[in-house]
């Protein structure tokens, strides 16, 4: 097992890796900048080294200083959670260049699932179904994309290679708008993501977003923990998630599973990740995969009764995957609600001082969180103070418990966005289940 490990985050995960790490017997180096000083995982870690000043460009996102941190501490291993650097490329070469462990995927392997273009060809290859598209970047012939357009049919979405988190897509419903649709697409792409590359794909108008959950070893063994329904968002940002995904079956589930789980084996996926997909009319269609653990990774925690942080642990130490497929079993129902520091109705961040703060309990009720009576939730980051999960033997017991939950949490000083929860678990669509994407913000437009 891994002797010691940075921790390159902050917030709930930073502290959730390390609980992990504890139960190992792993000693923890927690990295923070001067906002985070009192951070819970800071606090806790075997060690804490101060990286540098409150914006994420000054710590949280500066290389060399986190290396530093690991050179300095005798560190074997970085842990990159979740946001920050976890899917850059370029900081997982230089982790293992400098000796060190990243825990999760090769440089390689990340930097081809961040390129939309290539991870759809990859996926394409091992038969993840995917959306019918322009299978690769769309040039600079004009006709050539219209005839593109064409043979998928409209409407057609323009998406950006390097994109991701909702950014660097257009909708196009006409061939009118088609051609000028696709430069913005590109100028605006080359200025977010420093890459210019579009492509396009068949826009599917009411789709549900769900995504499989894999662990792989990179050793030729590759398992799937079921599925999570993420259908609950704005603005393309996840606000509930859970597992398992309503409505899908049994074979369903294997079906999907299997090959995404084969496409692990083939592109020697090292670690946890998610395979992202549109399902609409019981059909999936590949649209990225994150190489990472997920925000939302609690949901398969609680009906699998696997530990994902630990996993990846085990397999950065080289440790070949310890569960087999057979021994994946879902039980019950798992649902996660984003607490955030903001405006419930303005959806504006609301940092601040928590003057009063108290955690749901009972059955079934998980709290991950890093804040704390008197604890000060900080501008310069993610909005994100919280996750609160609920497990039943059903989806029905679990949604009854979340609403207790929600109504025994108390923080005060700050506002959250814990009404907004409130009222998606009182919502009889979302009690239906099965609601699809773009459900919650056209509930949100008529109010």
């Amino acid at each position: 097992m891994l002797d010691k490990v940075v921790i390159a985050n902050r917030g709930e995960i930073a502290l959730r890796i390390l609980r992990a790490c504890k139960e190992l017997g792993i000693k923890t180096v927690a990295v923070h900048s001067t906002a985070d000083r009192d951070l819970k995982h800071v606090l806790l870690a075997d060690e804490s080294i101060c990286i540098g000043k409150a914006p994420a460009t000054e710590s949280y996102l500066n290389i060399p200083r986190i290396i530093a941190a690991a050179e300095v501490t005798d560190a074997v291993a970085i842990h990159p959670g979740y946001g920050f650097l976890s899917e850059n490329a370029e900081f997982s070469e230089i982790v293992e260049k400098s000796g060190f462990i990243f825990i999760g995927p090769k440089a390689d392997t990340i930097r081809m699932m961040g390129d939309k273009v290539e991870a759809i060809k990859a996926m394409k290859k091992a038969g993840v179904p995917c959306v019918p598209g322009s299978d690769g970047p769309l040039g600079d012939d004009g006709q050539k994309n219209i005839q593109i357009a064409k043979r998928i049919g409209y409407p057609v979405i323009i998406k950006a290679a390097g994109g991701g988190g909702g950014r660097g897509m257009r909708v196009v419903r006409s061939e009118s708008e088609l051609l000028e649709s696709i430069q913005l697409t590109r100028a605006e792409a080359g200025a977010a993501f420093n890459n210019d590359v579009v492509y396009m794909e068949k826009f599917l108008e009411n789709p549900r977003h769900v995504e499989v959950q894999v662990l792989s070893d990179g050793q030729g063994n590759a398992i799937y923990l079921g599925e999570r329904d993420c259908s609950m968002q704005r603005r393309h940002q996840k606000v509930v998630e859970e597992a398992p995904a309503p409505g899908i079956t049994a074979d369903m589930r294997r079906y999907i599973g299997e090959r995404c789980t084969r496409a692990c084996v083939e592109i020697n996926y090292r670690g946890a990740g998610t395979f992202e997909f549109l399902y609409e009319n019981g059909e999936f269609y590949f649209i990225e995969m994150n190489t990472r653990i997920q925000v939302e990774h609690p949901v398969t925690e609680m009906v699998t009764g696997i530990d994902l942080i630990k996993e990846q642990l085990r397999i950065a130490a080289g440790q070949p995957l310890s569960i087999s497929q057979d021994e994946v079993k879902l039980t019950g129902h798992a649902i996660e609600c984003r607490i955030n520091a903001e405006d419930p109705e303005r959806f504006i961040p609301s940092p601040g001082l928590v003057k009063r703060f108290h955690s749901p309990g009972g059955m079934g009720v998980r709290w991950d969180s890093h804040i704390y009576d008197g604890y000060t939730v900080p501008p310069y980051y993610d909005s994100m103070i919280g996750k609160l999960i609920t497990y039943g033997e059903n989806r029905d017991i679990a949604i009854a418990r979340m609403r207790n939950a929600l109504s025994e949490l108390v923080i005060e000083g700050i506002k959250t966005n814990i009404p907004l929860q409130q009222m998606i678990m009182e919502d009889e669509n979302f009690q239906h289940g099965g609601a699809n994407i773009h459900y919650l913000e056209k509930k949100l437009d008529q109010q």
